[in-house]
């Protein structure tokens, strides 16, 4: 099956309708919820992702569903979409473009298509391990093989101390041209789109990771967990072009 051409249209349609529920929110005085791990939540957070969920049932109602802020329905279904409705609940409660959401189709449990969608820039990122288009064009990861000329970028500097080797993470910094925290979903659509070189998250959960695995390895990119494994039995990244990344494995193992 050619996951992209079948299921593109419906996956820009699911972009186009939650972004609409996130624009009418973004830069407004909203309620800030704190979940159970202290993580924020929004009322936009939670409106977007029912609307895909009400889609998803009437277009696919055999396929499952795993949300972040809504739990799972029919995980062990053949097809499973993977949904995080705001990527970057930070940034959006900041009023910060950082953010996107997040889908992912999994086919058999592996992730077949990703998206990156930004709302607020209306650009549309998606992924089938084979290609990536941005708004329909090709894009490609960059083809830098030096560390010294290598951008590297991660969410949240303070998480690398908390659940990584933070002596190692510096050695790789220090090894980079330039390090910047332009995290979440966006760094990953930076990365996939040749602009940064290195995009590292020490924790994710699956409604991060699976959306990321497609496109990045459409645009010809690598990605693995922290420690060179398969992405989605872990809960960590590691990914970058292919010349890079098995330079900041060997740092940081």
């Amino acid at each position: 099956m050619d996951f992209l051409k079948e299921f593109q249209p419906f996956c820009k349609l699911l972009s186009d309708k939650s972004a609409g529920v996130i624009r009418q929110y973004f830069r407004t005085t909203i309620n800030v919820e704190q979940k159970s791990d202290y993580s924020p939540v929004t009322i936009a957070d939670k409106k977007s992702e029912e609307i895909m969920r009400e889609m998803i049932h009437k277009e696919f109602p055999d396929h499952g569903i795993i949300g972040e802020e809504f739990g799972e329905e029919n995980p062990d279904a053949e097809f499973v979409w993977v949904i995080d409705p705001i990527d970057g609940t930070k940034s959006f409660i900041c009023g910060a473009l950082s953010f996107g959401t997040l889908i992912a189709l999994l086919y058999k449990n592996e992730p077949v298509l990703g998206v990156i969608n930004h709302p607020i820039l209306n650009e549309f990122l998606i992924g089938d391990n084979k290609t990536t288009l941005l708004n329909g064009k090709k894009v490609q990861v960059s083809k830098k093989d030096n560390l010294s000329d290598a951008v590297l970028l991660t969410t949240d500097h303070l998480n690398i101390k908390k659940y990584q080797n933070a002596e190692k993470f510096d050695k790789l910094i220090n090894s980079v041209w330039l390090y910047r925290n332009w995290g979440d979903c966006y760094g990953y659509y930076l990365l996939a789109t040749g602009f940064a070189d290195i995009m590292i998250d020490p924790i994710m959960s699956v409604w991060d990771t699976m959306a990321l695995i497609p496109i990045v390895q459409g645009a010809g990119g690598v990605i693995t967990d922290y420690y060179g494994n398969n992405p989605t039995k872990g809960n960590s990244i590691i990914a970058a072009n292919p010349d890079l990344h098995s330079k900041v494995l060997e740092i940081l193992n």
